[in-house]
C-alpha cells in the first residue's frame, strides 16, 4: 500500500499542476470575452435601432481599432499586466460609449 500512495501522490499532483504550466502567457479570456460582448452589444442597438449607422460605424471603428492593440499586446508572445490593464481600459471607455449612444435620442 505504501508503494501504491508513493507512486500515485506524485502522479496526482503532477496532473493537477500541470495546468498550471501550460498556461499560455498570451492568453486573454476576459479581454476576448469582452470583444464579443461589446460587438453584440452593437449589433444589437442597430437591429433595435437604437444606434444610427454612423454611430455603429464610429464603435466598429474603435473595436477594429482594440483588436489591433490586442494583437500587437500578443504579438511577442506575452500580455503584460500593463498592456492587458490598457486594453481593459480601452474596454471600459468603449462600454461607456456603447451605452451612452444606445440611449441617447438619436435613432434610426
Amino acid at each position: 500500500m505504501k508503494i501504491f500512495k508513493m507512486l500515485v501522490t506524485p502522479a496526482l499532483m503532477m496532473a493537477f499542476a500541470a495546468p498550471a504550466f501550460a498556461a499560455d502567457p498570451a492568453a486573454t479570456p476576459g479581454v476576448d470575452q469582452r470583444l464579443q460582448n461589446q460587438e453584440k452589444r452593437i449589433d444589437q442597438g442597430v437591429n433595435s435601432g437604437a444606434l444610427t449607422g454612423r454611430e455603429a460605424a464610429r464603435m466598429e471603428r474603435r473595436e477594429t481599432k482594440i483588436e489591433g492593440d490586442l494583437a500587437k499586446a500578443k504579438a511577442d508572445g506575452v500580455v503584460t499586466p500593463q498592456e492587458r490593464k490598457r486594453l481593459n481600459k480601452e474596454l471600459d471607455h468603449q462600454s461607456r460609449v456603447i451605452h451612452r449612444e444606445k440611449h441617447d435620442r438619436q435613432h434610426r
